[in-house]
């Protein structure tokens, strides 16, 4: 059996890099990323400034555990978490900060189908359940901002080396769960009027 051969993506994520992805594709990325979650998102929407440059970069969606070992941070856990919680702000950060990559876990709608494909960018699915596994992705701490959030909603420079994730939804706004999707309900239907679905 032939294994998949990954796509590389390599911080920063160009246009062109970003745009030769398709929905289904499985990737390792490598480089700089940075964590957000619920408070960032909210803070970014509402005009708040992005302590980092943004543009071309991936925001992993990722609350780490993080340690501190004599001078330096060192991640134990960086999982990812449920990724819809963010949907309603991605179209504006996308469009206004020049996000090129999301990482995150589970189904993102429509209005993330239509960010993407306005904005170029990809919505990347990593693996849930898979915290520590992941944790050995991340090679540095190259830094952390807005603390005031707490250490979980903070802003964390990840450098990562071939962080495994699936392309979601690609930057022509096509998705790998309604594929799956459309695939079981065709399988659904016909298993449900066949007189014998398993012949």
């Amino acid at each position: 059996m032939a294994l998949i051969k990954p796509h590389r993506l390599d911080y920063p994520f160009t246009p062109e890099q970003v745009g030769s992805l398709r929905a289904g594709q499985f990737v390792l990325v490598s480089g700089l990323v940075y964590t957000g979650r619920d408070r960032l998102h909210k803070h970014l929407f509402d005009g708040g400034k992005s302590p980092v440059d943004l543009k071309n970069s991936a925001v992993y969606h990722c609350g780490p555990v993080v340690v501190r070992k004599e001078s330096e941070w060192v991640v134990r856990a960086a999982g990812p978490t449920t990724s819809i919680r963010e949907e309603p702000y991605l179209p504006r950060i996308i469009r206004e900060h020049g996000v090129r990559v999301i990482i995150g876990k589970g189904a993102m709608g429509k209005v993330t189908e239509d960010a993407c494909k306005a904005g170029g960018a990809v919505y990347l699915h990593a693996v849930g359940g898979t915290a520590q596994v992941l944790a050995g992705k991340v090679v540095a701490v190259k830094g952390v901002h807005l603390t005031e959030f707490g250490l979980a909603e903070a802003v964390w420079v990840l450098e990562l080396k071939d962080f495994p994730a699936i392309v979601a939804i690609d930057c022509r706004g096509r998705s790998l769960l309604r594929k799956i999707q459309s695939s079981s309900r065709r399988i659904g239907h016909k298993l449900i009027h066949s007189a014998d679905p398993f012949q």
